[in-house]
């Protein structure tokens, strides 16, 4: 896949492992500055650039999520939980960080503020084919095993 580097802190995304679904992303600014970091706070999101335009592939998308670490050690999470980067977008990348963790664990022991400096991986991304399709307004779906039985319908 093509990118454009837009920003000289811009890294090129890897992946961490050979059989990785995802490749990383990393910080080229921080809350819109290119030289230092900043905590991401509880309640107070924080807007990472990546410097990287994508030029994704007609009948593709990439999809950014959350990093799992950032997750479980620190509460962190990407603000619209999964980013749709369509193959017509053609601008930077974006990465909006929130917090949801309290500053105390279960125990009472104090979790450590999450930092992200610039070069920092901030998230993941992968390609997936989207296949286009059509609709058909019908008066009746067709029949299934489970019908329209909804949440917790499959059992405990």
């Amino acid at each position: 896949m093509k990118i454009c580097k837009l920003n000289e802190n811009a890294k090129t995304p890897t992946y961490a492992h050979e059989n990785d679904a995802c490749f990383d992303l990393y910080a080229a600014t921080v809350a819109g500055n290119s030289h230092i970091g900043q905590i991401v706070y509880d309640g107070s999101p924080l807007i990472c650039g990546t410097g990287l335009a994508f030029e994704v592939p007609p009948g593709y998308a990439m999809l950014v999520f959350s990093r799992s670490g950032h997750g479980f050690k620190h509460g962190v999470r990407l603000s619209n939980c999964v980013g749709v980067v369509d193959a017509e977008f053609s601008g930077e990348v974006m990465v909006q960080l929130t917090c949801d963790a309290p500053s105390e664990d279960m125990w009472g022991k104090e979790l450590p503020a999450y930092k992200v400096n610039i070069g920092d991986r901030i998230a993941q991304a992968m390609l997936v084919a989207v296949p286009r399709v059509s609709f058909q307004v019908v008066e009746q779906l067709g029949l299934t095993e489970r019908g329209t039985g909804g949440f917790g319908s499959s059992g405990v």
